[in-house]
């Protein structure tokens, strides 16, 4: 590896660019199988694609489906409203003939836009406000240009929306828990079906409560968006309005593919026999740049809430909800696809970015045009393949080193990096994920991230998004994995003592040092008492070996937090988990220090979870609510979701990984 740690021009650390993509094209290397119909993989258009690369592929006609397994879509003929008539009586309407004559009537300024809207929403006419919307056009936006909107952008995509019967001839699968499945629609149905969210127009999806038929599904119309505030949500309409103007301008041909995953527990790799070493993963770490721009031809993580888009249609502005407003595509993923279990993941691919911005959070701001030329794959998506993988959230950092909830984490990274196809996989490109508003430790996430990409055979691109101390502090841990032949199981078993010694988090790569070096120097396992600086081995630009002391205390300056929907949502979860933390310690009858090592390691074997993953030994079942269940219970607002069983039929059974040969890469 190239090892640059010396040469301060250079803002990144490890191997090169060219070693992450094997030397080969960055868009050479295959993330998932083309695309192809079947009972688990579902296409919304004809297959194969015979119409011209500059024609709309033609959609698949079938019988309309109503039903829990499908998406009620608006221009149902089951999809019905209420009406109260003149004479006080209810009468039953279709509600896509309340849609067409709302939106045909000419609408010249936001409140009448809002007026319509609320005609067939009429139960949450005292509930909606479209304060962002109306500011936006009376007040952000000079005369010309709103009127430009008015006049000639909002019938267009009024016209879009109403061509929904025509261009989505079938029904579309939800994406459930506990499935592996795939949905494969064309741009166009994309952006047909996202002007109907944007007007407001999708059935039962407007109600919180939690029975409620989706209440385990993302919002997806629009009207949150619209009445959030903040000039963050300003300009996220911004990058929607200015996706529409595009799309409606210039039909697209394109296909997007949208791939949920499921590992069952059983066929989790088994962390604490794993041999491999972590040296034979090239990490290129970066303290510039970010996924989507640098990350090209790689498998960019989004930094997920487990409801997929998070506050991208509310006030939220970090990582996931920034990618999603410059990629609009991916926004569509809310209409269908189930809030994520801890064992699944989902691959997004082909999804065109039409926007550039600037700033981050409440800095945010739209930055015009974006012409994406990302080179289009056999099955005419663009090579663009995102993962959403949802964090956990801490309000307290010790929280994130007891063993379940890190091996949580691990499984959860391993789940997404999971590379399906026989070839060789290509790398990674992520970061700071579940840090920031989640709370998470980058030096500890790095780690797990880095452990996980180790076993799926994957190089790692870690971006620090500007954090020049934790680029150089994870640099110099792995180079110590390196010079010291440190394998997945070692660091897994250094991870799970690191909590018993009650240890601030900034002291995890010290311990690390010092465990091996006394375990190599002993020929035990036992770790030294000694604590403080540790010399890790570097190598400088001309290959000598040199040492560098890490202290190893910095917290990153910049991360990329996960969303919270608002400031109330913060103030939630650390009630909450101070609530956890007083329940956990009323559980513990002795207080006794050994007593609650012992119980913490009971806890460490979660639920559904076989005795191979968690170590080896099943543990006896604890009658109190485990850390883990508590921490997913807080992060839904209700009780855990009931783990459903998973179709892992075509699911291609996870190999065994016990030797260092077999992971290699070639």
């Amino acid at each position: 590896m190239d090892s640059s740690i010396d040469d301060n021009n250079l803002s990144w650390r490890g191997c090169s660019m060219d070693e992450i993509h094997r030397y080969l094209n960055e868009f050479e290397l295959e993330h998932v199988p083309p695309i192809r119909p079947s009972d688990h993989d579902t296409v919304l258009y004809h297959f194969p694609i015979r119409c011209d690369s500059s024609e709309a592929p033609r959609p698949l006609k079938a019988q309309d489906k109503w039903d829990a397994n499908h998406v009620r879509l608006p221009c149902s003929n089951k999809s019905q409203y209420p009406i109260v008539g003149d004479d006080g009586n209810v009468v039953i309407e279709r509600r896509w003939k309340m849609v067409e004559q709302a939106l045909l009537r000419p609408i010249k300024t936001s409140k009448e836009l809002e007026q319509a809207i609320l005609s067939y929403n009429s139960k949450y006419s005292e509930l909606w406000n479209f304060r962002s919307l109306h500011k936006l056009f009376e007040e952000e936006l000079d005369e010309d240009e709103s009127k430009e909107f008015f006049d000639h952008l909002l019938p267009k995509i009024i016209r879009l929306a109403l061509r929904l019967p025509s261009i989505v001839q079938c029904g579309i699968p939800l994406l459930k828990q506990g499935q592996n499945r795939s949905l494969s629609l064309t741009q166009l149905q994309v952006a047909c079906l996202l002007a109907n969210a944007f007007l407001c127009t999708f059935p039962r999806r407007n109600t919180t409560k939690r029975k409620s038929e989706y209440s385990t599904f993302p919002d997806i119309n629009f009207n949150r968006l619209f009445q959030s505030s903040g000039q963050s949500v300003i300009e996220k309409i911004k990058c929607i309005c200015h996706y529409f103007k595009r799309v409606c301008s210039r039909t697209p041909t394109g296909v997007v593919s949208f791939i949920r995953r499921n590992i069952p527990a059983s066929d989790l790799p088994n962390w604490s026999h794993i041999e491999a070493p972590l040296a034979v993963t090239p990490l290129h770490i970066t303290s510039c740049g970010t996924i989507e721009d640098q990350g090209r031809g790689l498998l960019q993580v989004d930094f997920a809430n487990k409801f997929l888009g998070g506050g991208v249609l509310g006030h939220g502005c970090v990582q996931e909800e920034i990618r999603f407003s410059i990629c609009p595509e991916l926004l569509i993923s809310k209409l269908f696809t189930e809030c994520l279990r801890p064992t699944e993941a989902l691959i997004m691919v082909g999804c065109e970015m039409y926007s550039k911005y600037k700033g981050y959070s409440n800095s945010f701001i739209w930055d015009g045009n974006f012409e994406d030329n990302t080179p289009l794959d056999s099955s005419r998506r663009k090579s663009v393949h995102i993962v959403a993988i949802d964090a956990l959230p801490f309000a307290k950092p010790s929280h994130q080193y007891r063993e379940d909830l890190m091996l949580r984490e691990l499984n959860k990274a391993y789940v997404g990096f999971f590379h399906p196809l026989d070839s060789i996989a290509p790398g990674v490109a992520s970061g700071n994920w579940g840090c920031g508003a989640f709370g998470g430790e980058a030096t500890l996430k790095a780690l797990l991230q880095l452990m996980a990409c180790t076993v799926a055979k994957r190089p790692l691109v870690y971006f620090t998004f500007g954090d020049e101390k934790l680029r150089d502090s994870v640099h110099q841990i792995h180079t110590f994995f390196i010079e010291n032949n440190v394998t997945v199981k070692e660091l897994w078993r250094y991870l799970k003592k690191f909590q018993e010694q009650k240890l601030a988090p900034s002291a995890l790569y010290d311990f690390i040092c010092t465990c091996h070096t006394d375990r190599n120097s002993s020929g035990q396992g036992s770790s030294s008492k000694q604590r403080g600086n540790v010399k890790t081995p570097t190598k400088d630009q001309n290959g000598t070996t040199s040492t560098k002391t890490s202290s190893n205390n910095s917290t990153p300056s910049v991360l990329s937090p996960d969303l919270f929907d608002d400031q109330d949502d913060e103030d939630m979860l650390a009630a909450v988990a101070e609530k956890l933390e007083a329940e956990l310690v009323a559980n513990d009858t002795n207080s006794d220090e050994d007593t609650i090592t012992s119980k913490a390691k009971e806890a460490s074997s979660p639920k559904g979870l076989p005795p191979k993953v968690a170590g080896g030994e099943k543990k006896s079942k604890l009658k109190q609510t485990t850390l883990l269940e508590m921490l997913d219970r807080c992060y839904t607002g209700d009780s855990p979701l009931k783990r459903r069983r998973g179709d892992a039929e075509n699911f291609k059974k996870t190999k065994s990984l016990s030797t260092s040969e077999n992971l290699v890469f070639n």
